[in-house]
C-alpha cells in the first residue's frame, strides 16, 4: 500500500491544521498553565472539536462514529501535536474508546461509544503503578463480593484522570504481578466512595493525576468485557494508542523543525545568518532525513491499524514506531533549543515547550528502551 494520504485524508489534515493553528495555538497551552486552569483544557475548544466530529473519526458508524479510519484520526493527532493542543482527544479517543471497541461487550460498545463520538463522555485509562510502563506488573486488586467487585490499589500518571467522566481501571482478579493472565478492566465513577484523585503538575503542562482506590465498590456490569481476559484487548488498544501518540509526536517534531529552520535563516551573527554555516546545515540535513523516515514509519503504522492488524504483529509495528518517533522528537527538540541559543532556554520562547513535551511523550506508554526490548522479544531476539 502506498505510504501517502488519499484526497479525503489530505482535506481532513488541512482542516485540522487550520483549526489548531487558529483556535488552539501554543499560547493557549501557556495560558492554561499560567492560570492553573482547573480542567486543564479549554472546554470551549473541546466543544468545537466535538462539533467537527473528530472524537468519532475512528469509531464505526454502527456505534455513532464516522468510520473514517485510524489514518484519519492520526492526521488530526498530528496537527494537534503541532500546537501541543490540550484536549481529551488522546485519552478519550485513542485510549478509552479503543479499549471499549477492542474489549467491551456489544452492549457496552452500543452504550458508550456513541457518547464518546458525541462528546458526552470523556475517559481516562488508569494502568500504570510506577514511573515506567508495564501493565502486566499490575498489583491493584479487584475482589469479588456478591454482585459487586471491590477495588483496592493505586494508579500513577493517569492522563486526564482529574477531569474524565469515567475512569478505566486495570486491576487483578487473579494471578500475580508480572503475569498477563488475571487482568480485568473496570469502569469506575471518579465520584465513587473510596476514590481519591490528586492532580499532578508536570513540566510539559499536560494533565496527569495519581489515583488511590480504597474499598471502591463497583457492580459486575462495570467489568469491561470478560473477567480476567483483559490482556489481549489491552495490548491491541495500547498498540493503537502508541501509534496515535507517535502521530502526535510527528506533528510536534515537524513544527519544532520548521520553527528552527526559520530561526537559523534570520538569526545573524558576525554579519551572516547562522543557517549559512556548513556545520549548522549538516545538523539540519540530519534532522530532515530522520523526519522523512519518521513520516513513513507513522503512516505505515496507521495504515496497518486500518487493515485490522492486531496481536503481536501490531505490537511490533507499534514498538518500532514509538521508539523511532521518541528518538527523532528528542533529537529535533534538542537541536531546536541549541540552535535558538540562549533565548531557547527561556520560558519566553515557545521552542522550549516542544523539548519538554518530547521528554514527557517519550515515557508515555513506554520509553525507547521498553519498546526496543519488546520488539526484540516479539521477533525472538
Amino acid at each position: 500500500m502506498p505510504l501517502v494520504l488519499n484526497e479525503e485524508q489530505v482535506l481532513l489534515k488541512d482542516s485540522a491544521r487550520d483549526f489548531f493553528a487558529n483556535k488552539m495555538p501554543v499560547k493557549q497551552l501557556r495560558t492554561l498553565r499560567d492560570n492553573n486552569d482547573a480542567t486543564g483544557y479549554s472546554t470551549e475548544s473541546w466543544q468545537e472539536i466535538v462539533a467537527l466530529g473528530w472524537p468519532g473519526v475512528a469509531i464505526p458508524e454502527a456505534f455513532g462514529g464516522l468510520e473514517f479510519g485510524y489514518t484519519g484520526l492520526g492526521v488530526v493527532m498530528e496537527e494537534s501535536g503541532r500546537t501541543l493542543a490540550a484536549s481529551p482527544l488522546f485519552a478519550t479517543c485513542a485510549l478509552g474508546a479503543n479499549l471499549i471497541l477492542f474489549g467491551g461487550s456489544e452492549d457496552q460498545k452500543s452504550d458508550l461509544l456513541p457518547r464518546v463520538a458525541q462528546g458526552e463522555l470523556t475517559l481516562a485509562l488508569a494502568i500504570e503503578e510506577s514511573s515506567t510502563h508495564g501493565p502486566e506488573r499490575t498489583r491493584a486488586q479487584a475482589t469479588e463480593d456478591g454482585d459487586s467487585f471491590v477495588l483496592d490499589g493505586s494508579k500513577k500518571y493517569v492522563l486526564d484522570g482529574h477531569s474524565a467522566d469515567q475512569i478505566l481501571v486495570l486491576a487483578r482478579t487473579s494471578g500475580s504481578a508480572g503475569r498477563s493472565d488475571g487482568l480485568t478492566l473496570f469502569l469506575v465513577d471518579p465520584a465513587a466512595s473510596g476514590v481519591q484523585i490528586g492532580r499532578l503538575q508536570t513540566m510539559d503542562a499536560r494533565n496527569w493525576a495519581n489515583i488511590d482506590l480504597s474499598g471502591v465498590r463497583v457492580p459486575k456490569s462495570a467489568v469491561l468485557g470478560t473477567v480476567g481476559q483483559a490482556a489481549a484487548p489491552l495490548q491491541d488498544a495500547l498498540s493503537a494508542a502508541q501509534i496515535l501518540l507517535s502521530a502526535e509526536m510527528l506533528g510536534s517534531t515537524l513544527e519544532c523543525f520548521e520553527r528552527t529552520i526559520e530561526y537559523i535563516k534570520t538569526r545573524v551573527q558576525f554579519d551572516r545568518a547562522i543557517g549559512s554555516l556548513q556545520a549548522i546545515q549538516h545538523r539540519a540535513a540530519h534532522m530532515y532525513s530522520e523526519i522523512e523516515l519518521a513520516k513513513s514509519v507513522v503512516i505505515n503504522a496507521l495504515q496497518a491499524l486500518d487493515q485490522d492488524t492486531r496481536g503481536d504483529e501490531l505490537a511490533k509495528i507499534a514498538s518500532l514506531t514509538k521508539a523511532k518517533l521518541a528518538e527523532v522528537f528528542n533529537l529535533v527538540s534538542s537541536e531546536g533549543v541549541q540552535m535558538h541559543g540562549g533565548i531557547g532556554m527561556t520560558d519566553e520562547e515557545e521552542i522550549g515547550f516542544f523539548l519538554k513535551r518530547a521528554r514527557a511523550t517519550e515515557h508515555t506508554l513506554g520509553d525507547v528502551r521498553y519498546h526496543q526490548n519488546r520488539y526484540g522479544a516479539l521477533i525472538g531476539v
